[in-house]
């Protein structure tokens, strides 16, 4: 980790992704506290442009991109690689999915 950086495992108390239904899974960032939410809202780093990058798919397969003020959250939706349960997919829940977020450094 460079200095002045932290990890979002170090900002937030829940990182994870969820079925949307068979086309669609939702990435869920929830941050520790509101000062912590607002602090890495204002840096602009977590974007829609961003999350398309760290799951390799255009902008236009994250198809929601929100911060979520009330819930001092950052979700996403993106369209899931393979249609649920159809051959080839290897995560039916989409539980495991929030991997790649777990790179993300924001500066601190």
């Amino acid at each position: 980790m460079k200095k002045n950086m932290k990890n979002i495992t170090e900002l937030t108390h829940v990182i994870r992704s969820k079925n949307a239904g068979p086309f669609e899974l939702t990435l869920d960032m929830i941050f520790l506290d509101r000062e912590i939410y607002e602090k890495v809202k204002k840096s602009g780093v977590i974007t829609k442009k961003l999350i398309a990058s760290l799951y390799n798919v255009s902008e236009e397969k994250v198809v929601t991109f929100a911060y979520f003020d009330a819930a001092n959250a950052i979700k996403a939706t993106l369209v899931r690689p393979r249609q649920q349960a159809s051959i080839g997919e290897i995560d039916m829940h989409a539980c495991q999915q929030h991997v790649p977020l777990l790179s993300i450094e924001i500066p601190w």
